[in-house]
């Protein structure tokens, strides 16, 4: 019996200890407090501070450990200098300030700050300043928890800050001598004596790196696993105006995470991160005591995953076509002897979605109904049958005598699709990917985690060992997908299916070309000449087929003359019968007395649509052009010129005359199946199928040949037959 690999396991649980966190302790660097001229960053420290009230309220007892003093105080007493100076003076190179009197200075004014910060949004604090001999005291360390302890359940915020101004250290920022030696050992020291269930380190940077921050090739480590990292990372430069960075702050974090404090490095520039890391989510990165047992759950790396996919997809490639063409038979059959485990994932995930209380919508491109699985395996099997695609010579021409170029089809690499909902799309994706040559990269939504993993597993069960389960990849945590979109030099197309919010992000986080369309606002035209029986199929099936479709009819244009000869009440009537909910336009609304719509460029994905009268077919067009997605639109009509006019002048990926728009689908079009209809204009536009994921390569068979400057050869440039 298979199991879910996401029934209480994988990268999602390592962070579910923090449910149980009750005591915080927080540490902001100066790097952070602080601006790049020295000045306080109030905008930082006033987030800093709105989100520690807000963890106040909750019930989290919230410990500060702050730096900043000493660079607000250099910041002060270098400004003040300038103002005394008389012209001699400004002439002289300036010295050096004392640590200890900027400390002194800026300890005040920090703490001024935080008292006022704090003021404003009803919380309390309290300063304390705390030396390395302090701790030598046993006294002291007893008399510091029982004060904690008191102010904490008066939910009181406590500050502490290393008093630098009387601190016996020999040189503040260079002696790392003692029981701490900066703010985020003192931090670290602090968590361990006063009992902390959590400590953040809040940093200038996200998290640790395996590299210097700035190098591209550098990637975030979400889990610190001891064993594996300490010798593999290279930390950049340290802080620019405090003494630790990042070297410090790793030293601190896994001192405690080994002493039984989890510990997470992330970003101080962040609004909302210490909120995000209490709710568990995956950012920053964590340092637990128990993370060495977690190395059998943790993630493949972006960048190795995506380089197993193109290796992967080279042996396949390499493959005689009736090979590639048995593993998608063989797919098939898997999916069909697998289809009872399949039910089962699949009702899970609905069953927790509707309990989630998501949209009926999503939830009905969630499920895999009845014969789902059948029709799904019919459709690989079509695409196992199809021609050839790879190596297809399309040009074939003669440059010069015994010179013959070939141009032929090619696998684009590696793809990367993320999309929502639909599981029944991760089966025809990786058919078309594996039909095409392609390797491929898979992130579905959260709320199909379940069928998505069993449907990859049956699948990469049945490829070949010599070819390798890692041509098909499955992306475990959202977190993943912005290392993936930074890879443009191993993923060479991303094709993201979901919602327009999903679509735009993507576009504006890569470098890698995006096809995909972000809103399917369909519509569909009836003429003056409709006939009537054939507009109301039409128009029924276009809404209701599958609401939740991407080619079902949002947008119902109706001719004006259709409002005076009954047709209009006909098709209005027979919506309302099949339960749809209408909206209209301006002129609709006022006459069918219908709730008026919010806004034409508006995709339902439900039994909703919205009605508006046009007075011809060149309104409609205009409409289409301004409120459509450029999907696919529809004209019934019985006036042959009227429809040359819609279908020439409608400039969508398709456009169909007297048939539904629910036909725009890769399968129904004879593609096999479909990783999306793309409403791009570049490269593939429409239902995307096995064509859609090939480009083209250039062959090149001579016998010798040189140029030496083009003196030997006689130019032919004959096409060939192919």
């Amino acid at each position: 019996m298979w199991t879910s690999p996401f029934s209480d396991n994988g990268m999602e649980s390592e962070r579910a200890f923090m449910k149980n966190v009750k005591r915080v302790f927080v540490k902001v660097g100066t790097a952070v407090v602080t601006r790049a001229d020295g000045r306080l960053a109030v905008g930082r420290l006033g987030a800093l501070c709105e989100q520690l009230k807000e963890l106040n309220s909750q019930g989290y007892e919230i410990v500060l450990v702050t730096s900043g003093a000493v660079g607000l105080g250099r910041q002060r007493l270098r400004y003040r200098k300038l103002v005394n100076s008389s012209l001699a003076d400004l002439q002289n190179p300036q010295y050096e300030l004392d640590g200890k009197a900027c400390a002194a200075v800026g300890q005040s004014s920090l703490m001024a700050l935080y008292d006022t910060l704090f003021s404003q949004l009803d919380v309390s604090s309290s300063q304390h300043l705390v030396t390395d001999n302090d701790f030598r005291n046993g006294s002291f360390r007893k008399q510091l928890s029982e004060t904690v302890k008191s102010l904490l359940a008066l939910k009181v915020i406590p500050i502490f800050n290393e008093n630098d101004a009387v601190s016996t250290r020999r040189a503040p920022y260079e002696d790392s001598s003692g029981i701490f030696w900066d703010n985020d050992s003192l931090a670290g020291l602090l968590a361990l004596e006063l009992q902390a269930d959590l400590l953040v380190l809040l940093s200038d940077v996200e998290g640790l790196y395996s590299g210097p921050p700035s190098d591209p090739n550098s990637k975030l480590i979400y889990t610190y696993i001891k064993e594996k990292h300490q010798g593999e990372i290279t930390f950049g430069d340290k802080s620019r105006l405090g003494r630790g960075g990042m070297t410090a702050k790793v030293n601190a974090a896994v001192c405690a995470a080994y002493a039984g404090i989890p510990v997470v490095i992330t970003s101080g520039y962040a609004t909302d991160s210490i909120i995000k890391v209490l709710q568990g989510k995956q950012i920053g990165t964590l340092f637990h005591q128990d993370a060495h047992l977690w190395t059998s759950l943790k993630e493949v790396g972006a960048r190795e995953m995506a380089v197993a996919a193109r290796e992967c997809s080279r042996r396949l490639q390499a493959m005689h076509s009736d090979d590639r063409r048995k593993i998608l038979l063989d797919i098939a059959d898997a999916l069909e002897a697998n289809e009872s485990l399949i039910t089962v994932e699949n009702e899970a995930d609905v069953a927790a979605a509707q309990d989630a209380g998501y949209e009926k919508s999503l939830v009905a491109r969630l499920a895999l109904k009845p014969g789902k699985i059948a029709s799904l395996a019919k459709s690989i099997r079509v695409l196992a049958e199809m021609e050839e695609p790879i190596g297809h010579v399309l040009k074939k021409t003669e440059l010069a005598d015994g010179l013959i170029l070939e141009k032929t089809s090619s696998p684009l690499g590696v793809l990367l699709i993320v999309f929502e909902s639909r599981p029944d799309a991760l089966v025809q994706i990786a058919s078309l990917a594996i039909r095409s040559g392609n390797g491929l990269l898979l992130k579905g939504g959260k709320e199909a985690k379940r069928s998505n993993a069993i449907l990859h597993k049956v699948i990469t069960s049945a490829i070949p060992k010599n070819i390798g389960e890692k041509l098909i990849g499955l992306v475990a945590s959202r977190e993943d997908i912005p290392d993936l979109l930074k890879l443009d030099d191993v993923i060479d197309l991303v094709i993201p299916r979901g919602s327009n919010k999903l679509v735009s992000q993507i576009k504006e986080s890569t470098k890698i070309p995006v096809l995909g369309h972000s809103d399917g606002i369909c519509h569909v035209y009836v003429d003056k000449s409709a006939k009537v029986d054939m507009a109301k199929r039409i128009v029924v099936d276009a809404k209701t087929d599958y609401p939740a479709a991407c080619n079902a009819m949002e947008t119902l244009l109706v001719h004006k003359d259709l409002s005076s000869n009954g047709l209009l009440s006909e098709l209005i009537m027979e919506l309302q019968h099949e339960g749809v909910t209408l909206y209209g336009g301006p002129r609709a609304s006022s006459l069918l007395n219908i709730p008026e719509a919010h806004s034409f460029h508006h995709e339902y994905n439900s039994m909703a649509c919205t009605v508006e009268i046009v007075d011809d077919v060149q309104a409609a067009i205009d409409h289409i052009h301004q409120h459509g997605s450029s999907h696919t639109d529809c004209i019934v009509t019985e006036n042959h010129e009227v429809a040359e006019i819609f279908l020439n002048g409608v400039d969508s990926a398709a456009v169909f005359h007297n048939a539904s728009t629910r036909f725009c689908d890769g399968a129904r079009f004879g593609l096999g199946a479909e990783v999306g209809i793309s409403t791009s204009r570049i490269h593939a536009r429409g239902p995307v199928g096995v064509e859609g994921l090939l480009t083209t390569r250039w062959v090149l068979r001579g016998s010798g040949q040189v140029v030496d400057g083009d003196k030997g050869v006689i130019y032919t440039h004959r096409d060939l037959a192919l």
